[in-house]
């Protein structure tokens, strides 16, 4: 079951990152500021954030395995539709569509995984996390060898999509089948109550900094580093490679510090990558500062999820959902209020605002629970 879990958030990792190293491409291909790409990139997380309820009260009553392949099969099959986009509209109907099969996906597959995680005496929730985030640096890297190869975004997503179906068939079969017979009579809307408030805003300010580094994160490297063609993914690449280390050594420092200790650590990280590549927009100051960056990012969201059920008398899925609804908020406004700034002042100064609410979690972490795993 680890494994299979495991292979879903691979899945889910591999695909977005693809479709996120290609942002820049389309940018250009459909003639779009700063301001207009921000808007149209409301679009995924609006369609995230708006199935949140209804994916909460589902995975209240049937599986969350049936959730998950729903959501897996209509990622692999949407992204290359994005390839084929001539116009804003389609582009932001389609990433709407996106957005809501990545939130069937993500909520369902972190149920999973708070499901598998009851079956150990230690913490290993990090550890899947780790799994999207080598998947997300693979993605990011095919990417970046796909612009530097000239290949078209639609032929890129294609051969993505092909790989996440085949790994999707290989993996559902072993996926946790959960009685929901007892959460079926649980609350099931998604909403969280006050103690779940408390994660959802932490997970606010992780996840405001996770999707500034997926869609600005290459432009950034465009235009205030100026760099170009293949190494404009250079400073995404290596956030996400570190994401992925502070992930798979996250489960053995929350057992020996604890949850608070390491949500306060990761803030202080966050903002200081942040202000360090603002700072200091050179190449290798940049690369640093993003790095960073991915270290401070890399277990906020899987120790707030690894909480959250201990917090509330909800079912893990509604619950999850509930944490999910205030976390993804800052999908949600995000990228296009860095758009925005950007566009009316300087990229520079969206990122130093990104750090400050990568510092709150720091402030934030003081007001839980402590807990070692």
């Amino acid at each position: 079951m680890r494994i299979a879990v495991a292979i879903f958030f691979f899945i889910s990792g591999f695909t977005f990152t693809s479709w996120a190293s290609r942002i820049p491409t389309l940018q250009e291909k459909l003639h779009l500021n700063d301001a207009q790409l921000g808007t149209v990139l409301f679009a995924l997380p609006m369609g995230l954030l708006l199935t949140l309820p209804f994916t909460g009260m589902l995975l209240g009553r049937v599986s969350s395995r049936y959730v998950m392949l729903a959501g897996a099969l209509l990622y692999a099959v949407l992204l290359p539709a994005l390839g084929l986009v001539n116009s804003v509209w389609q582009l932001a109907i389609l990433l709407f569509f996106f957005g809501s099969s990545r939130n069937f996906l993500n909520i369902a597959i972190n149920a999973q995984s708070v499901g598998v995680q009851a079956m150990y005496d230690r913490s290993i929730i990090t550890t899947f996390h780790g799994v999207w985030s080598v998947a997300g640096f693979a993605g990011a890297g095919l990417g970046s060898l796909m612009i530097s190869w000239k290949i078209s975004p639609f032929i890129h997503f294609t051969i993505v999509g092909v790989l996440a179906l085949i790994m999707t068939m290989m993996a559902y079969g072993d996926a946790v089948q959960e009685d929901n017979t007892a959460s079926a009579k649980k609350k099931l809307l998604a909403l969280p109550d006050k103690p779940l408030l408390k994660l959802g805003l932490i997970a606010f300010g992780s996840m405001v900094c996770e999707g500034t580094m997926y869609d600005w994160s290459g432009i950034y490297f465009q235009k205030e580093i100026h760099v170009s063609g293949k190494y404009i993914g250079l400073g995404f690449a290596a956030y996400m490679c570190t994401m992925a280390v502070g992930r798979f050594v996250g489960d053995r420092l929350v057992n020996k510090y604890g949850v608070k200790q390491m949500l306060r650590i990761c803030g202080v990280l966050i903002a200081i990558g942040l202000l360090l590549s603002v700072a200091m927009p050179h190449v290798v100051v940049g690369v640093s500062g993003f790095m960073i960056t991915g270290l401070g990012v890399s277990c906020v969201v899987p120790l707030v999820f690894s909480v959250t059920t201990k917090n509330t008398k909800m079912a893990a899925g509604p619950a999850i959902a509930a944490v999910s609804v205030v976390g993804y908020l800052g999908f949600l406004l995000g990228p296009p209020v860095i758009g925005y700034i950007s566009e009316a002042v300087n990229l520079r100064l969206a990122f130093v605002l990104v750090a400050i609410l990568g510092f709150s979690i720091t402030l934030l972490a003081g007001k839980i629970a402590d807990n070692k795993g």
